[in-house]
């Protein structure tokens, strides 16, 4: 896709920001759109299907945190890129961002090309390379793993996965039994472009783990993970 067939949607309750960002992103050729605050950004987001949605934490009524959740909880967005672009560089909020199924976690202040540089690439994995199978569909009896349609389902229930829990699982259960390295597994799924906390690989796993229960993903001690059938 052309820079300007992606929609990217833009959330800050400072004006001056919102101007900033949306003039260097227009300059790339990305149509943006954005709110002032979570309620707005909720409604925008199932209205126009933005590619991308960059979020700040910290903002009054509903944070960041809970918009990213209700972004999430949509049909229409439960898939959509989502990245928090904040000033908030802490590791709890960083946490806090992917526990709740953001893609990426970009700090405040950041130079424009920087940021640009960053946005390309994410939207460079909407295709969801990371979790890409030889087969439209993985079936393990209990777990099955739908790659047309974006689906798993456990015991014929439909899970709620977030697109880079998507995207982590169909990655390793495309090869069970094999062990990944972290880095083998931050490359597949983030991509060498985007910088991401070290921490991210376990939230991930640890949500996989509540849904999926603990006998399918095990940890290779000082190495990596593995899928188990």
């Amino acid at each position: 896709m052309q820079a300007s067939e992606f929609k990217v949607l833009l959330v800050d309750d400072e004006e001056d920001i919102i101007e900033f960002v949306s003039y260097n992103l227009r300059k790339e050729g990305y149509t943006v759109f954005s709110a002032s605050n979570g309620e707005t950004a909720v409604e925008i987001a199932v209205k126009e299907r933005p590619h991308l949605i960059l979020l700040d934490v910290m903002m009054p009524g509903m944070d960041g945190i809970e918009t990213c959740d209700a972004i999430r909880k949509k049909l229409e967005t439960q898939h959509t890129l989502v990245a928090f672009l904040t000033a908030r560089g802490e590791d709890y909020s960083q946490v806090a961002g992917f526990e709740v199924g953001a893609d990426d976690y970009i700090t405040k202040p950041i130079k424009p090309k920087v940021l640009v540089s960053r946005v390309k690439a994410l939207l460079r994995r909407t295709g969801a390379e990371g979790a890409v199978s030889e087969k439209a569909t993985l079936d393990f009896g209990d777990l099955v793993i739908n790659f047309d349609s974006y689906q798993v389902t456990l015991n014929d229930k439909k899970l709620e996965l977030p697109r880079k829990e998507f995207e982590l699982l169909g990655f390793l259960a495309n090869k069970p039994n094999k062990v990944f390295t972290r880095d083998e597994i931050l490359d597949a799924i983030w991509g060498t472009d985007v910088i991401v906390g070290g921490r991210t690989i376990d939230v991930h796993i640890r949500k996989l783990r509540e849904k999926i229960g603990d006998d399918r993903i095990k940890t290779i001690k000082g190495v990596g993970y593995k899928f188990e059938r």
